[in-house]
């Protein structure tokens, strides 16, 4: 079954996330050791990719119940509870993390999404709170790079008043988003969490570096990557250089078991359900074939490992901090 209404699949999105009491990320299954104590030097979720600092930063977590009607389009709750059991998680639902990535550089602070905001009530919201907790403060934050612009990505652009929360960002967009995103109905923005609409594209117009897909962002640092289906502009973002790199997947893949192990399985929030899929497959079969780094933005805390590959699939293995 081809899911094509973006904003059908969105409003699903936002029923359950209203209904859920989440602020914090999942418990989930024994895959992460106990973080080590940490300095001020180095806030929780810490690490390096060469030369550059990165922090994990949380902002909430979404549930959803295994239904189909999100993970698994077209089969049956037996079919996902199958690939779950086997995995060792709970088969009536499927946990989905919020971690926007802070990189520095010797001279720019940089962000990779931006979280819920408000826009899924108490499932999100954090991201303030986490850059306090990592010695950041929203005016330090000189580029902000958008995956693409559902409002788990871009809820936390604007704060409670209206108004720009990282006033001195430059806030970079694949281009084709940019226009999906301003040519959006109230209602169908509405339905992907981009609430307030229209005060929304007036107040990041200014601030929007629309760029081709594979852009050369920030030469060095960061370069776009074109992993279009989920949106019709959404971009990953390869960080670093050379052998030390990291590569955001944003939503190319959304949960850690079915995404990763059942990546043919249509997904109700891709805009292009066959780009979605040949996206994952992608994703997965060329990271794993160079050991590629990756952050997965939806993927248990801190969405950090690698995929490989086992027999005639793929498995996610978490990197501990």
């Amino acid at each position: 079954m081809k899911t094509n209404s973006l904003a059908l699949a969105l409003s699903v999105c936002l029923t359950l996330a209203a209904c859920s009491p989440k602020s914090e990320s999942p418990k989930e299954p024994a895959q992460e050791a106990a973080a080590p104590a940490q300095t001020a030097q180095a806030p929780a979720g810490s690490f390096t990719i060469g030369t550059l600092s990165a922090v994990a930063l949380r902002d909430g977590a979404l549930e959803f119940p295994n239904d189909n009607k999100i993970f698994g389009v077209g089969k049956t709750p037996d079919d996902v509870a199958a690939v779950l059991t086997a995995a060792g998680v709970p088969t009536d639902k499927l946990s989905v993390s919020i971690q926007p990535l802070l990189v520095k550089s010797a001279d720019r602070v940089l962000l990779f999404d931006t979280g819920a905001g408000s826009n899924f009530g108490p499932a999100g919201g954090q991201l303030t709170k986490s850059l306090a907790d990592a010695g950041v403060e929203p005016a330090a934050v000189t580029d902000i790079f958008i995956s693409h612009p559902h409002g788990d990505h871009i809820g936390g652009l604007l704060n409670a008043e209206g108004a720009l929360t990282f006033a001195n960002a430059t806030i970079h967009m694949g281009a084709a988003d940019w226009d999906f995103l301003k040519g959006l109905s109230a209602e169908k923005a509405a339905a992907i969490g981009a609430t307030n609409h229209a005060a929304l594209v007036t107040t990041l117009t200014p601030k929007i570096d629309a760029f081709a897909p594979g852009a050369d962002l920030v030469p060095g640092v960061v370069k776009a990557v074109d992993l279009h289906g989920h949106t019709p502009g959404h971009s990953g973002y390869l960080i670093g250089s050379g052998t030390e790199t990291l590569l955001y997947i944003g939503d190319s893949l959304h949960n850690y078991v079915i995404s990763v192990q059942k990546p043919e399985w249509t997904v109700a929030f891709d805009n292009d359900a066959a780009a979605g899929e040949k996206n994952r497959v992608d994703v997965l079969a060329k990271s794993a074939g160079s050991g590629q780094r990756i952050y997965a933005v939806h993927f248990p805390y801190p969405g950090l490992g690698k995929f490989e590959r086992r027999d005639d699939d793929f498995v996610w293995v978490a990197e501990t901090l």
